[in-house]
């Protein structure tokens, strides 16, 4: 079969750029509010505030889908016995919060857990079909050296290891070391040391590049101040995060912080209590 000359150029071009990777996905972010817990001290969020100061603060997971994933950053909690030790408003199980979102559990793809505290790694299992992904460093501390004399592990729950600890036997659970993209256009990042090793995830979203910060960053004020966490091994090492943040962010206002209420008012409302992060 005889080919035009006219057409050959016409056609490696298009086989070249049939060969050409697919480019990252840009994700919607939502944040979806699951709880509040009403009169939460401020001083317990930034260093140095008054001690007098209260804020209903809001607990959050964030959803990011596009690309044919459903990658939920932080899962909530829901066990019995965090509603005896705090007082909780609102409360909506993570799974049915989502599931607002569209979403249904089993279709969550990927769960990138930020730090091992109770209210953000406290609902692994509900998502039993994702990939999970956590710091190495902050899995094996709080698995092992955490418990012995001298470690620390306030906040972090058995259950919510034993869980990892599953996830990890099933082929589910990925350990990352430091900072680096591990989905495509999702990366993290290496926090300020609000655990051991927590992390914190840049999404490449419609508006731009997103911050999660989750506990990395409370609250606004904490940026906007340039004011550490009051909850931390690492004071300078929070306001280095901070710093690291305003860079890989598009915008500052694409900057999420942890559990600001204004989050909710900042952004476009998609349902009760959901916002779209643009």
């Amino acid at each position: 079969m005889r080919i035009r000359s006219g057409l050959i150029l016409p056609l490696f071009a298009a086989t070249a750029l049939a060969q050409q990777p697919a480019a990252p996905p840009k994700y919607e972010v939502l944040a979806i509010r699951y709880a509040t817990v009403p009169g939460f001290a401020v001083s317990d969020l930034i260093k140095g505030a008054d001690p007098a100061r209260k804020i209903d603060i809001a607990m959050y997971v964030w959803l990011v889908r596009g690309g044919g994933r459903n990658v939920l950053v932080d899962s909530g909690f829901y066990r019995p016995e965090f509603f005896k030790s705090w007082k909780i408003a609102d409360f909506v199980r993570p799974d049915q919060a989502v599931a607002r979102a569209g979403v249904k559990a089993d279709e969550i793809t990927d769960v990138i857990i930020t730090h091992m505290h109770w209210d953000h790694a406290g609902s692994v299992d509900l998502f039993p079909k994702a990939q999970v992904w956590i710091q190495r460093d902050e899995y094996a501390y709080y698995t092992g050296a955490a418990w012995q004399k001298g470690g620390k592990h306030g906040g972090v729950e058995l259950a919510d290891l034993t869980t990892m600890l599953r996830a990890n036997t099933e082929g589910r659970l990925h350990l990352v070391d430091g900072d680096g993209e591990i989905l495509p256009g999702i990366s993290v990042y290496t926090g300020g040391r609000h655990t051991w090793a927590s992390q914190y995830a840049v999404v490449d979203a419609l508006p731009g590049r997103v911050v999660l910060a989750s506990d990395n960053l409370y609250l606004y004020e904490n940026l906007d101040k340039h004011l550490p966490i009051a909850q931390t091994f690492d004071e300078a090492s929070n306001l280095q995060a901070q710093d690291r943040m305003r860079k890989l962010a598009s915008d500052p206002r694409l900057i999420i912080p942890g559990h600001d209420p204004a989050v909710l008012t900042r952004f476009p409302k998609v349902s009760e209590g959901i916002v779209r992060i643009e």
